[in-house]
Parts: structure tokens; C-alpha cells; sequence
């Protein structure tokens, strides 16, 4: 018998039919001798919706009061589970992420946990109770509501499973498992039947939107065994995200790739070289609160350099309107950008024990008559930049060179 964490998102429970369903699979995990905490998201499209009404009221909602509103859509997922849970004979109950005691700091729309009391938890599941959680919400320490940000259901199931040292915790979504890279790309993508917190953290962060980033973040700190599965198909294992690759098997270099077309560059160039001159460009746009992705610098022979760098694609006009009155304050020369590209990684800590992956990608994408126009990299991940037409181009490329499409081996 084991304790497991389940958590389950806006499709999987976005119509009465498919919460009946969710039911009914809980129901079979308990037959089989398991105790469960079940974490719900609010029913697909109701949390969208509940911001437009706020919307309407005002552009720019207090945001206490907004986390109290939106926090409404999972307290009714709960409370319809909870429902369906007893009229087939299981014994539920639900509760908010205040009831729960799930307490986070003052930042509403984006709170942090501090701390879970999983006694009232711990009651119900040994009275043989499952227990149905709200995601994406708590309390501050005056009892104030607030939200995780979006995604935000992913951390509480993670953070629940720590707390209570659960065997697993299940992510249920509309894919059943991690894949190589989207299969919408790549038809001959394969499910991976294992991956590291450190792949999976870079695959999130690249442009993977099969798990948000804090929840494996989470996971990772805690060491909490995450598994993804799907809510629609019967039976399989999904893919277990773990602390290490497995031991009985030779890790392959790369396990996945990522891509994201969410991309946006941007140029000054002629900046004087000298001291302080990154912060000048740089500390305006991060006050104005954009994070940047990329860097890249070089240096020319007469003392100035070209400064690139990118950000998200929605914050390219604010941050070009910034670094033109950067670039008149510092004497460079001109601004340029570019919102038309995509940043394609290769993600794998069998890197760090194979030389030459880089080459291989490079030589790759300049068969296909690819140009790289920024490159970055870690101990387990290459990232390249590249015109946005070519990015399924070069992620089919890449996957077929890396041996991606052939199914996984046993030496």
C-alpha cells in the first residue's frame, strides 16, 4: 500500500462525464489498497473566464481581491468530486487550500508556500477518507486567500506530496507521458519512460508545456518522485521523473528537444566598451520588469561591441521602446530586433560524459541550410536561435540525428 498524491487539470475535469470519470479511476487506485490525496484544478476555461468578469468591471483588478474571486473555480471542482467520489461508494472530502492550512507569503497572483499542516489530512486518510484539494490557492498568515500564479495546481500537488511524504505523485494530463519533443512535430516522438528533475527543469524552462516549471523545481528540492499519465487513456506507466538516470541502462546523450516559439531579439549596436555598459542596456528593461533569456556579446576592434539579447515575444515592442532611449543615453549606434525567431534546445545529462554534441547539431542544421544566429549552453543543454521558419524543419532534423525516433533499447 502506498500514499499517493494525484493531481489532475482543467481538461481532466472540465465536463460532469469526465470528474465521473476521474471517480471512478480514484476508486480503483483505493481498491487497490492505496490511500490518496486527490489535487483538482478549476474545470477547463473557468478560471479564464472568471478573470474576464473581473476585467469588465475594471482594466486593472486590486489583486486581493482578484485572488479571491478566481480561487472560486477549484472550490467548485472539489466539491463536484467530492460528490462524485460518494455516490460510488468512497468515502471523500474536500477542502480549500486555506482549510488545508496551506500557508504562503503576501504576494497575491503569484504566492510562494511556506508551510503545509498536513494533520487535518493525515485525520481523514487514516478514518479511510480520499481527500480532495483545491490547487493554485492558499492563505497568507492573516487568513488572506491567494493564488499560485497560473499552473499553479501542478505546486500544490507537488508541495502536498512532500509534506506528507507521499510514494508518488501523479501529474494527470492530456498527454500520457513526456515525450522526446511534441509529437505534433515530430510524429515519430516516443514517450520517455524516464527523465531527470534536471532534463525535465530544462525541457520545462526551453518551451516543454507538459509540466509547470515551480512544480518540478518543487519536486526536485524535495525529492518527491513525479509521474505523468494521461487522464483519457487506461493503463500505462507515463513517465517517472526522478533524482537519477537509470542505473540498469546506458544514459542516451540527449533525452529530449524543446523549442519555443515564444521568442523575441534584440540588437544595440556601437555600445561603447566599458565598464558597466551591460547594466545600462540591461537595468531598464529588467525595471521594467521583462525577463531576458539570451545574451550574447562581441567585441569589435575599435572599442564597441553589439549587445544582443532576447526576451519573450510579448514584451518586444516595450523593450525596444526602452533601449531606444537607452542607446541615445550611452551613444550606440542603432536598435534593432527581430520577433520572427524560435530557440530550439537539445536537452541531456548524458552530455557531460559525450564530447561533440554540439558539432553534431551544427553540422546537422547546416545541412539543412539552417543559420544559427545565437548559441547558449549548459552542462546539459545546447540552445540555438534561428529564423522562425525553420524551426520544425530543424527540430525533425535534430531528432532523427540523435537517434530520438528509434525506441529505447535494453544493453
Amino acid at each position: 500500500m502506498a500514499l499517493i498524491v494525484q493531481k489532475y487539470g482543467g481538461t481532466s475535469v472540465g465536463t460532469p462525464e469526465r470528474i465521473l470519470a476521474v471517480a471512478e479511476r480514484v476508486k480503483r487506485w483505493r481498491e487497490q489498497g492505496h490511500d490518496l490525496v486527490v489535487v483538482v484544478s478549476a474545470m477547463s476555461g473557468e478560471t479564464n473566464r472568471l478573470i474576464a468578469l473581473a476585467q469588465a468591471i475594471t482594466s486593472d483588478p486590486d489583486p486581493r481581491e482578484l485572488d479571491q474571486m478566481v480561487c472560486t473555480g477549484e472550490q467548485v471542482t472539489i466539491a463536484l468530486l467530492a460528490m462524485a467520489l460518494q455516490s460510488i461508494g468512497v468515502p471523500a472530502r474536500s477542502y480549500t487550500g486555506g482549510q488545508v492550512a496551506i500557508t504562503t507569503d503576501h504576494s497575491y497572483t503569484k504566492a510562494r508556500i511556506e508551510q503545509i499542516d498536513d494533520a487535518r489530512m493525515r485525520a481523514d486518510l487514516a478514518a479511510g477518507r480520499v481527500v480532495v484539494v483545491a490547487g493554485f490557492q492558499g492563505v497568507d498568515v492573516e487568513g488572506n486567500v491567494t493564488t499560485l500564479g497560473r499552473g499553479g495546481s501542478d505546486t500544490t500537488g507537488v508541495a502536498l506530496a512532500a509534506a506528507l511524504k507521499a510514494d508518488e505523485c501523479q501529474i494527470y494530463t492530456d498527454v500520457d507521458g513526456v515525450y522526446t519533443t511534441d509529437p505534433r512535430v515530430v510524429p515519430e516522438a516516443r514517450r520517455l519512460d524516464r527523465i531527470t528533475f534536471e532534463e525535465m527543469l530544462e525541457m520545462a524552462s526551453l518551451g516543454s508545456k507538459v509540466l509547470q516549471i515551480r512544480s518540478v523545481e518543487f519536486a526536485g528540492k524535495y525529492n518527491v518522485p513525479l509521474r505523468v499519465l494521461s487522464s483519457f487513456k487506461e493503463g500505462g506507466e507515463g513517465t517517472l521523473i526522478t533524482v537519477d538516470a537509470e542505473d540498469t541502462m546506458e544514459q542516451p546523450v540527449i533525452s529530449g528537444i524543446a523549442f519555443n516559439r515564444d521568442e523575441a531579439k534584440l540588437t544595440v549596436r556601437g555600445v561603447p566598451d566599458i565598464p558597466g555598459i551591460a547594466y545600462r542596456i540591461l537595468g531598464p528593461v529588467g525595471e521594467a520588469n521583462v525577463e531576458i533569456d539570451m545574451i550574447v556579446q562581441n567585441v569589435a576592434a575599435d572599442n564597441t561591441t553589439d549587445f544582443t539579447f532576447t526576451v519573450h515575444r510579448n514584451d518586444y515592442r516595450k523593450v525596444m521602446s526602452i533601449l531606444e532611449s537607452v542607446a541615445k543615453e550611452i551613444g550606440a549606434r542603432e536598435v534593432s530586433g527581430d520577433d520572427r525567431i524560435a530557440k530550439v534546445s537539445l536537452v541531456g545529462v548524458g552530455m557531460r560524459s559525450h564530447a561533440g554534441v554540439a558539432s553534431q547539431m551544427f553540422a546537422t542544421l547546416a545541412r539543412e541550410n539552417i543559420n544559427i544566429q545565437m548559441i547558449s549552453t549548459s552542462e546539459i543543454k545546447i540552445s540555438v536561435v534561428l529564423q522562425e521558419k525553420y524551426m520544425e524543419l530543424a527540430v525533425r532534423a535534430l531528432h532523427t540525428e540523435f537517434n530520438l525516433d528509434a525506441p529505447a533499447t535494453v544493453e
